[in-house]
């Protein structure tokens, strides 16, 4: 079984790097059960289907596989929810990867930075553009802010 160990953050914009190059993606959720999400994602020339199971701390069980993008396409019109539109950013600091997402439409104004850990108590070096934690608020789940959008708050 694959393992997500995500530790994620809200960002001070201002402080953020400049020479960040993005990538657009565009996802919809075909499922929001409470111990199961089923979300599609075009990432450019790219596609995915993920199953993510319920979150128990900073880790959930999740089960990713390419897939053609026109069947992705396709998928997006099956979700009950307009898709999350966001561009993200890659960003290396001190030996991790950082995926800082810009979000767009009714998500419009946040800025998520996420992080990938090997095990929950991994340590890594926090980069001065981040602010508030938010792994454990479930408001700010992609699945989530498909369902109530950052601006609605």
């Amino acid at each position: 079984m694959a393992l997500e160990i995500e530790r994620k953050f809200l960002v001070h914009k201002e402080k953020l790097p400049t020479d960040l190059k993005g990538k657009r993606y565009v996802q919809g959720y075909l499922s929001h059960e409470k111990n199961c999400v089923v979300r599609v994602r075009i990432a450019e020339d790219k596609a995915f289907l993920t199953i993510k199971g319920q979150q128990d701390g900073i880790s959930r069980a999740e089960f990713e596989y390419s897939i053609p993008v026109e069947d992705a396409q396709g998928m997006l019109e099956l979700a009950s929810q307009a898709p999350i539109e966001k561009t993200r950013y890659l960003h290396q600091h001190q030996g991790h990867l950082w995926e800082i997402d810009v979000f767009e439409g009714a998500n419009n104004g946040l800025i998520v930075a996420e992080i990938e850990l090997s095990s929950e108590d991994e340590s890594f070096a926090k980069p001065e553009w981040l602010a508030t934690e938010v792994s454990h608020d479930m408001r700010y789940t992609n699945a989530s802010l498909n369902l109530k959008p950052y601006t609605l708050w």
